[in-house]
């Protein structure tokens, strides 16, 4: 038996233009994903995938020899996108494949698992942890596998692999990453809260790209904001740098920050994460801030310190 484990990820500044060489920050999650390989006689390759409760949401067999899908079986009701998982999975081996020829040659099949810590809906990388598993698996890069597969920036790749926050950047569009000790002395201040959708990033991405906006300056004042929310020591501050990337940002997708569109009544400040829209937001407050999401209805309300790596 084999395992491989990935971090879950959130990017906390550069959303959107992190695509664009903007320098972001991101932290690891101290929820993950693994993959437990076991090795069986019979020439298949079994997929089971298994949620944060135990229960298993996905099941595939695939023919080794060609990965043809051989059965799928859904145990989630809400997944509209069901009938995509196993052409999804298969073209990511098939592509694991590319990149290492001797990949799945064998004369054993194989039995997976993998394993959520966290609900699917929360959008801290079901796939990008998925794309690092396999990658580690097969003895391929996973910002290799991810550019044939997914897409995407790649950061999320980098927090898979890394246990400390990291400052990313795509120069000349290979990933740049750097470990930090991001610890702020105000993190007893900060909340992640879920914004009970699920947000789909490539809808995100897309409308970025469709944006005509000039956004070589922004791309610039982004990495100013990053730099400066790693180095400040003062929530004011902190607030401040939070409210004008929210606004940098609303300008290009055009899109109200999400504080104007549900929270205009809260006394902190809150900043999207990610694709806007879903997922979890970050918000600056106190021991009151809790009730006050819950009473809004976002019962899903994690301290800062108990969500990074």
């Amino acid at each position: 038996m084999k395992r491989h484990y990935s971090n879950g990820k959130l990017l906390l500044t550069g959303e959107y233009l992190v695509l664009d060489g903007a320098k972001s920050l991101a932290i690891p999650t101290k929820f993950g994903q693994d993959l437990v390989v076991n090795k069986i006689k019979e020439p298949s390759l079994i997929w089971e995938s298994y949620d944060e409760l135990g229960n298993s949401w996905f099941e595939a067999e695939f023919r080794l020899s060609d990965l043809r899908i051989v059965s799928e079986t859904f145990n989630s009701d809400n997944d509209k996108k069901q009938e995509s998982l196993a052409k999804t999975l298969q073209k990511i081996l098939q592509e694991a494949k590319v990149l290492n020829p001797n990949f799945l040659i064998s004369d054993e099949g194989f039995r997976l698992k993998t394993n959520l810590t966290f609900p699917r809906n929360w959008g801290l990388g079901t796939s990008s942890t998925l794309i690092n598993n396999i990658a580690n698996w097969a003895n391929v890069n996973a910002f290799e596998l991810l550019n044939k597969s997914f897409g995407g920036s790649g950061y999320d790749i980098a927090c898979a692999q890394n246990d400390t926050p990291i400052l990313y950047q795509l120069v000349e569009k290979k990933p740049v990453v750097q470990s930090i000790d991001f610890q702020p002395a105000f993190s007893d201040q900060l909340y992640f809260v879920h914004l009970n959708v699920k947000q789909n990033s490539k809808t995100g991405i897309k409308k970025y790209k469709e944006s005509t906006t000039e956004k070589s300056a922004l791309i610039d004042r982004v990495s100013e904001i990053t730099n400066e929310i790693v180095k400040c020591n003062s929530i004011v501050d902190f607030e401040k740098l939070l409210k004008e990337h929210e606004q940098l940002i609303s300008c290009i997708i055009g899109n109200k920050p999400i504080q104007e569109i549900v929270f205009k009544d809260y006394f902190g400040q809150t900043k999207s994460l990610g694709a806007w829209g879903g997922d979890f937001i970050l918000a600056t407050g106190n021991e009151n801030s809790p009730q006050y999401f819950k009473e809004k209805g976002f019962e899903t309300v994690i301290p800062y310190n108990n969500m990074v790596l």
